[in-house]
């Protein structure tokens, strides 16, 4: 499904087969259980989403439901995973910060962000211009659509000292790895915890980790950076 986000202007017919059995699939899946969470209401997000009614608005109608939940459920799964990947290999690249988050797991939150910085599951978002805009001696078009390379942005040298350099006590670490203002990402604090817990307990338990293959092989799509596989050598567990 996030191939279909990609760049590509001719997606492989395969792929788009694949694309419309598993999007009927996700949709019959998905309409039976806000079905039945209508029914018989929990306390899980899909529930409040499902229940919920606004005043002026009224209530998600189920098409935008599933599109909602799909959204939750890629954002909330498949980026964190890359999160964590990406930092791991990140931390295995850099022995020395894998040791100092083991013995000092207070490092977490300011690694994590520096991940973000570094490399982020999320390299560019979409958007639409409303009106005529005029930046760096251009203009862009009201209606043109944008691809906002975010990744990019982290690394720009006119605002990170060293962009290249993984480092988790740089300063005012602004980076663009969750969006910013009004698109900032919802879920941001939760994937920040769990990647935070992750690479904490990877650190602590994993005896001498060491990387079997590097660089390891990519995910295809651009939408979401990810490593297919983290294959890794390791002396025990404790």
């Amino acid at each position: 499904m996030i191939a279909a986000l990609d760049f590509q202007q001719e997606i492989d017919p395969e792929i788009m087969k694949r694309l419309a059995v598993d999007n009927a699939a996700i949709s019959a899946y998905l309409g039976a259980l806000i079905k039945e969470k209508r029914r018989s209401p929990k306390d899980d997000v899909l529930s409040g989403l499902a229940t919920c009614r606004d005043p002026k608005a009224g209530r998600l109608n189920r098409f935008d439901l599933m599109t909602t939940a799909v959204s939750l459920l890629i954002a909330g799964h498949e980026t964190t995973v890359c999160l964590i990947n990406n930092g791991m290999l990140a931390l295995l690249r850099e022995p020395q910060l894998l040791e100092r988050l083991r013995q000092d797991p207070g490092l977490a939150p300011r690694l994590v962000d520096e991940i973000l910085r570094f490399d982020p599951p999320a390299h560019f978002m979409r958007r639409k211009a409303l009106e005529d805009i005029d930046i760096a001696g251009a203009r862009i078009p009201k209606g043109a659509m944008l691809v906002l390379v975010l990744a990019s942005g982290n690394r720009d040298p006119r605002r990170f000292a060293d962009p290249d350099r993984l480092d988790p006590d740089r300063p005012n670490n602004q980076h663009l790895g969750f969006g910013v203002g009004l698109h900032a990402c919802v879920g941001a604090w939760l994937a920040r915890l769990e990647t935070e817990a992750a690479l904490v307990a990877l650190s602590q338990r994993l005896i001498r980790p060491r990387l079997v293959e590097d660089p390891p092989p990519y995910r295809s799509t651009a939408a979401v950076r990810g490593i297919e596989r983290l294959l890794i050598s390791i002396d025990g567990v404790t």
